[in-house]
């Protein structure tokens, strides 16, 4: 299965319930407190539809693939399992 890096910016009605369950049932892990990344079936505009009806009008939305690279690196992550994510997924770190 394909990574993605999906970010949100959710602004007036702050309300991230179903957009955050529906990550955590993907399997998800956010890193940072509105980035996740996960493995999920299908292409980038079949994620965005499924996670439309999540956010509201006015709210932003972003998917990217991500492919291996060893060319990655972070810092104080959310997640404790966000190293071993990114190594199983895009390589060993530099």
């Amino acid at each position: 299965m394909p990574a993605y890096m999906i970010s949100y910016d959710l602004r007036k009605v702050r309300n991230y319930d179903a957009l955050i369950k529906q990550l955590k049932d993907w399997d998800c892990i956010a890193p940072l407190q509105s980035l996740w990344l996960g493995q999920l079936r299908g292409n980038s505009v079949a994620i965005r539809q499924l996670l439309a009806p999540l956010i509201d009008g006015d709210d932003g939305l972003l998917i990217i693939e991500i492919k291996p690279t060893p060319d990655w690196a972070y810092l104080r992550a959310n997640d404790a399992r966000t190293g071993d994510w990114l190594k199983n997924n895009l390589g060993s770190e530099i």
